[in-house]
């Protein structure tokens, strides 16, 4: 199963090694040359590892990396021209998992990224909760969706979604209380909310008229149908 890496950095030069690199080593890589733009494929996305460099127009990679760590303890690789003690410091500080300084060789780089997935692998695959509903499996440590052995690719929202969901057995819960809970929000538009359930439906290969596993309580709300993590 490749890997898949979300890639954000500015400089179309290195972004292309990198790619290149990673792609020859079996890789599947997405870049993304702005902060805001990488961050909103990290939200939509389904990814393994992220390299992420620091000088980006608009929000920077320690702001992304503070974002990205609100929602998840996915491996952060930052690859930065800034050597300074006080860079790694902050870099290491705000949650990246390395740093690497530019100028770099591609082949480490590679290799520091193989590193960190399987020791974020083996971190993982241990005593992981579990659940299982018709061909599917959801692993809730690793954030791990599949059909069939085969991955489904969902947003962390939809993740979020399905697991807060899945941890209560056929208890409905509240359009309000799921905007609540899952996006951590009181004001909003809780529209969202269905938008999501549809998305994720979707992806479940659901009947929209009569689905299976992501139920709706008319007036009230939504439920999972089916057993709990074990």
């Amino acid at each position: 199963m490749k890997a898949r890496i979300l890639l954000i950095e500015d400089e179309k030069d290195i972004a292309d090694i990198i790619m290149l690199y990673l792609r020859k080593d079996g890789m599947e890589t997405l870049w993304k040359d702005t902060g805001e733009s990488g961050f909103d494929s990290f939200i939509e996305g389904s990814f393994d590892l992220i390299v992420l460099d620091i000088n980006l127009p608009g929000m920077d990679g320690y702001e992304i990396l503070r974002k990205i760590r609100q929602k998840s303890q996915i491996p952060v690789i930052i690859v930065s021209a800034r050597q300074e003690d006080v860079d790694l410091i902050q870099g290491f500080g705000t949650g990246a998992d390395d740093y690497v300084t530019k100028p770099f060789s591609p082949s480490v780089l590679v290799a520091r990224i193989r590193a960190h997935l399987r020791r974020h692998e083996e971190t993982h695959s241990d005593e992981s909760p579990l659940c299982e509903f018709g061909d599917f499996k959801l692993d809730i440590n690793r954030q791990i969706l599949t059909q069939n052995e085969k991955i489904v690719n969902l947003s962390p929202r939809e993740m979020d979604l399905l697991v807060f969901l899945i941890k209560q057995p056929g208890v409905a819960v509240s359009q309000e209380d799921l905007f609540h809970s899952v996006w951590g929000n009181h004001f909003g538009d809780m529209s969202t909310v269905s938008v999501h359930i549809r998305r994720l439906r979707n992806k479940l290969g659901e009947d929209s008229t009569n689905p299976r596993y992501i139920r709706t309580r008319y007036g009230y709300g939504y439920y999972f149908q089916g057993d709990g993590i074990h």
